[in-house]
């Protein structure tokens, strides 16, 4: 119906009483929450060793518009194009303030004010900009700069560096000047008034940034450049539901929160810091994790990023392989051979979190940093990214840390891992974590595959140590303990044991993945992280019982916080904030859950299955060997389209891209922008197959 509301455009004629859960606007670089008198930047980090947070930056955008005479107020985040307005109505004029963190133009964020008259007036009008800003910070010494083109200018360094002798990055900060009022002249119908605000690591990026920004004024094309970059990005993705207004919605400010947090799909800079659990325009010193980089970049956030872009896939490989020096050094201080791969990572790679026990022994971050590169080979086949791009030196480099790791018993004739805490933090200094281990298996088989894939001389170890490392199961429960030594019905904090499934894919029968979907839901935490019950929810989805898994999935809408789609990390609304981890774990029960997709060597797998109040669900853009797939899925019927690239199909041609419906043998092929529509057939598991010619090796 023409009439019915946007669900891109979150409203509201408040504002949260809880200033955390304002909206925050980033862009990959520069991240900000609305009316807050400070913002950061990525890869700007102040403090050595576990002190390091994100250096607090003063906003001069820190700006809230007020009238003498009363309004009524109305505030937008508008994720179709990223812009926070703030929209005030007089009795004879409309005022807006718009606020945005440019897409294209990641050094810039813009605040603009308009005014229109709306009834003919000789009177003025007046509003008045109430500002926040101070140019000072307690992490950073600023000093004045020479103004530039009308733009003031401080300029400074970190007081501390990430480690000793290591960098402090400085930063220049050029804005346009803010007046206290702004008035709309007696013969005015409408007044337009733009300010812009640069932060750049030197002045000579600065200058530039500041010299785009006026030129794009000038010509009009300011704001539009920017609308135009998230247009572009939401050419590439779409994930939408009809049945749930709520789900809907949830589902729109997941993949906008979390497409804020990476770089513009143009970046070649090479400069992406990652993504830490709050996000850009959160992470200061003791708050949200310090803006810090845990597992929950790549087990998370990355998997639903990466399979609509590849590019920003790509981003997330290389911001670890520029962290191998240090991750070098973490496993030489803990007396190991390779890499050891910080849980807690800032800039250089080593580590930073301030409690040492989750440093020395959260190791599966190495095996879930793993699993990153090899879902990236298997959806793009980019062996690039693994040769010049220097990602087997991260694959082997953790192989190496699991041999050196590992203690042979020879009892067992088995190896352990000895002395480690699980995902689930409630337990530490355990042996034989099951995920722990099972991540490291399947690392060091993958690293045996790339070394084939490369002509690389595997050490015999790695399949060595991948084929006898104990993971731990209970033949009599038939089920998977988390732990050597965990008793039955403890409480757990997280998802751990239940992500042996999905997304470690550890094969098992229906049987013993029910068991460890009931052992361990109702001793989960109610009070744990966000991202938990997605886990969850993909398991019953695979298992075949999608209303038990539309419940758990439900329990995360205690997490969002309204009316802006901000997550806390705890139901209860504490914890981190804006919580992209529980955004990740959520939008992949959707994405991967009610797709049933998985990305495997040899197919992109799926087996639909919707819940009854989702009556058809639409995803645009997967990413696939370079062909984008557009799902439409019913109660009834699966619609499948490949649209052709730019330069034409030859890639999907090359290709043959198949259904294969399994049950019955069946093979449809699939013509580029052309449907393909069957019906559902119960216990089929259909598979996007693509045929060995495709393999580039």
């Amino acid at each position: 119906m023409a009439g019915d509301p946007d669900p891109y455009i979150f409203f509201s004629d408040t504002l949260p009483s809880d200033i955390r859960f304002l909206p925050p606007l980033a862009n990959g670089l520069l991240g900000w929450r609305v009316y807050n008198n400070i913002m950061h930047m990525g890869g700007v980090y102040n403090g050595e060793g576990g002190q390091c947070h994100r250096a607090d930056v003063p906003c001069p955008l820190a700006v809230k518009v007020e009238t003498e005479e009363a309004a009524k107020h109305c505030y937008s985040l508008d994720t179709n194009t990223g812009v926070f307005t703030h929209t005030l109505s007089l009795a004879n004029a409309t005022v807006s303030q718009s606020l945005y963190s440019h897409r294209h133009y990641p050094n810039m964020m813009v605040m603009e004010i308009m005014m229109v008259r709306q009834v003919a007036s000789e009177e003025p009008i007046t509003v008045n900009l109430v500002s926040s800003f101070t140019p000072q910070s307690k992490d950073i010494v600023f000093e004045p700069g020479p103004d530039y083109k009308g733009g003031s200018h401080i300029l400074g360094q970190v007081t501390t560096a990430e480690f000793p002798g290591g960098p402090c990055p400085t930063v220049h900060l050029i804005w346009s000047y803010v007046p206290s009022t702004l008035t709309l002249a007696p013969d005015q119908s409408e007044g337009r008034w733009g300010y812009l605000l640069i932060l750049a690591n030197t002045l000579e990026s600065a200058e530039a940034s500041f010299d785009e920004g006026l030129s794009l004024k000038a010509t009009g094309n300011l704001r539009p450049s920017h609308e135009k970059a998230w247009k572009e990005l939401w050419l590439h993705s779409r994930v939408e539901v009809t049945g749930s207004e709520s789900l809907s919605k949830a589902l729109i400010g997941c993949m906008f929160y979390l497409l804020s947090a990476f770089p513009s799909i143009h970046d070649t800079s090479s400069s992406f810091g990652g993504v830490s659990p709050g996000g850009l325009s959160n992470g200061g010193d003791g708050q949200d994790y310090w803006g810090h980089v845990f597992w929950d970049q790549d087990i998370w956030m990355y998997p639903s990023i990466a399979l609509f872009y590849p590019k920003l896939a790509r981003s997330v490989l290389e911001y670890r392989v520029r962290t191998i020096d240090g991750a070098k050094d973490n496993a030489q201080k803990q007396g190991f051979k390779g890499l050891k791969f910080p849980w807690e990572s800032a800039v250089s790679g080593r580590e930073v979190c301030p409690e040492d026990i989750y440093g020395q022994q959260e190791i599966h971050i190495n095996g879930d940093v793993t699993l990153a590169f090899q879902h990236y080979l298997y959806l793009t086949e980019d062996v690039s990214m693994f040769s010049e791009g220097q990602g087997c030196q991260v694959i082997w480099g953790v192989a190496d840390y699991w041999v050196s790791r590992v203690n042979w018993n020879p009892e067992a004739q088995q190896y352990h891992l000895l002395d480690v805490m699980p995902p689930d933090e409630y337990y530490y200094s355990v042996n034989n974590s099951v995920y722990t281990n099972t991540v490291a298996k399947f690392s060091l088989q993958f690293a045996v595959e790339l070394a084939d894939i490369l002509k690389y001389p595997a050490p015999k170890e790695w399949k060595t140590v991948a084929e006898h490392i104990k993971i731990p199961f209970d033949e009599g429960s038939q089920y998977h303990p988390e732990f050597d030594g965990y008793i039955k019905g403890h409480p757990v904090k997280q998802a751990d044991t239940v992500m042996l499934g999905y997304p470690l894919g550890l094969p098992m029968t229906p049987e013993i993945r029910r068991n460890d979907l009931e052992a361990y839901e109702p001793v989960t935490d109610p009070h744990g992280p966000a991202m938990t019950w997605g886990m969850f929810a993909i398991g019953w989805l695979e298992l075949g019982e999608a209303e038990k898994a539309q419940r758990l999935l439900e329990k995360c809408f205690k997490n969002i916080q309204g009316p802006f789609q901000v997550w806390s990390e705890s139901s209860d609304g504490s914890g981190a904030v804006n919580f992209l981890t529980g955004m990740g774990g959520f939008l992949q029960a959707v994405v991967f859950g009610y797709t049933g997709i998985r990305v495997q060597k040899d197919c992109l797998a799926f087996s639909p299955l919707l819940p009854n109040d989702i009556s058809e669900l639409c995803i645009r853009g997967v990413n696939y060997l370079g062909n984008q797939l557009d799902w439409l899925l019913r109660k009834e019927e699966i619609c499948i389209i490949v649209r052709e690239q730019e330069g034409g199909a030859a890639s999907v041609k090359a290709c043959d891209l198949q259904v294969v419906l399994k049950a019955s043998g069946t093979q449809i092929p699939l013509t580029p922008g052309k449907p393909v529509t069957f019906a559902r057939e119960p216990g089929c598991i259909r598979k996007l197959a693509v045929s060995s010619s495709c393999w580039p090796l």
